[in-house]
């Protein structure tokens, strides 16, 4: 029959809407979509006035209409970013977040000058620690937009993030870039966290730097995934190096998950430049990182980082700079771990645990060693944060760690830090 006709060829419509990912609706999916509800309207008016003995399959086929209207009303918005809203006549996706964070930090011991948070890479050794200080900052708010816009290859992604933690005139508390990139058929172009930067293993901590051993850096970059579901996840970087070197950086990266954690592989070659001399040296990294759940609400997780040498300190937190010896520029050779244990206690309250340690391979015999400065240079880095956070009201938490951490130079001199942060944080959108 005619009607039953039409029924399943609705049926068929219906499926097929639903069945095509929102990013493959195009402009011309969306009008050809009308133009067939327009059609099928018309057909169902004619058809309610022929069969008006017969009500019960006219009303299902309206309700059929109706569904299919939904699905199409779903598909114009499907680039939609969750609390974010559509602006009006584009099919473009909007998120404003953000946050205001006031922290108080108070140094049991004297601490290293310069930053706010932890700094135990230059933590002061021996009888020279600075005089104990107490802080009161909110440098660390930030605020970001997302968009998102649905193309036939997919949704094409931008991202902008600020906070006010850049160096001014005696302090930080000036507006610096945290992220702002571009993202389209798998292509990300723009400034954020590297590649190299095992972000999922990181333990949590009310300390904005966060423990050393691991990487914490947001080039400049270009980055290709792949991923396959069935196997893994593949990406590939050229990354912004430091100190004017000639080439960018390299990474290669592969992740997979499980349903009990993750693993991920890291490979790095970088090249380091002396910029008063010109000199530059190639240096490589490694890193593997991966979690476990060993309960719901409770995760163990850890990385391993090895970089041979680091200009700016980002691509292994802890490790030495590169240093001019006599025309030959020197590498340090440095490994850090970092681990820790978290957990949900409930939907208000969790807890971390996280220990991270970054150590030279070199000796106060190594010629690395001796051209930086047996008091200069360091051994190795430590620290351990124990922290908890509690959310009283929606949006609203409340954060309290604290910290302990040591330094050591090539020539055995140390120096200790410990200190409490605590932490109040609104949280929009």
């Amino acid at each position: 029959m005619k009607l039953d006709k039409l029924v399943y060829g609705l049926m068929t419509a219906g499926l097929m809407a639903a069945a095509l990912p929102v990013q493959a609706q195009t402009a011309k999916d969306f009008e050809d979509m009308r133009a067939e509800l327009k059609a099928l309207r018309a057909e169902l008016n004619a058809l309610k006035q022929e069969k008006a003995a017969a009500p019960a399959p006219a009303a299902d086929l309206q309700t059929r209409v109706e569904a299919l209207e939904i699905k199409q009303a779903d598909a114009v918005v499907g680039g939609d970013i969750g609390g974010g809203f559509r602006l009006p006549g584009s099919e473009t996706s909007i998120r404003v977040y953000g946050y205001a964070e006031a922290n108080l930090i108070k140094d049991f011991k004297g601490t290293a000058p310069g930053d706010n948070f932890t700094n135990v890479m230059e933590q002061p050794v021996g009888n020279a620690y600075q005089a104990k200080k107490s802080v009161l900052t909110a440098e660390t708010s930030r605020f970001g937009f997302e968009s998102s816009t649905p193309t036939a290859l997919g949704p094409f992604a931008t991202k902008v993030e600020a906070d006010f933690y850049a160096y001014g005139t005696g302090n930080r508390n000036r507006l610096r870039l945290r992220h702002a990139y571009g993202e389209y058929a798998n292509v990300l172009v723009g400034q954020t966290w590297s590649t190299f930067m095992d972000l999922d293993d990181l333990p949590e901590t009310v300390d904005f730097n966060g423990p050393p051993g691991a990487t914490f850096r947001r080039p400049v970059q270009i980055r290709y995934t792949y991923n396959n579901p069935l196997f893994a996840k593949f990406q590939f970087a050229l990354e912004n190096p430091s100190d004017g070197a000639t080439r960018p950086n390299i990474v290669l990266r592969a992740d997979k998950s499980f349903d009990w954690g993750g693993l991920n592989a890291r490979l790095l070659s970088h090249q380091q430049r002396d910029a008063s001399t010109g000199l530059s040296r190639t240096g490589t990294g490694f890193g593997i990182g991966g979690s476990y759940k060993l309960t719901g609400s409770m995760t163990l997780m850890g990385q391993y980082t090895q970089v041979d040498g680091d200009g700016d300190g980002a691509y292994l937190i802890g490790a030495n700079y590169p240093v001019n010896d006599a025309g030959t520029l020197r590498l340090d050779k440095a490994r850090g771990i970092v681990v820790g244990l978290t957990n949900n206690f409930n939907d208000k309250l969790r807890g971390t645990l996280a220990y991270g340690r970054t150590r030279s391979n070199f000796d106060t015999t190594d010629a690395y060693a001796l051209a930086t400065g047996l008091d200069v240079g360091n051994k190795s880095v430590s620290q351990f944060h124990a922290n908890m956070y509690y959310m009283p009201i929606k949006n609203v938490e409340l954060g309290a760690e604290l910290i302990w951490g040591k330094r050591k130079t090539y020539d055995g001199q140390s120096g200790d830090m410990s200190r409490l942060n605590l932490q109040a944080r609104y949280s929009f959108n």
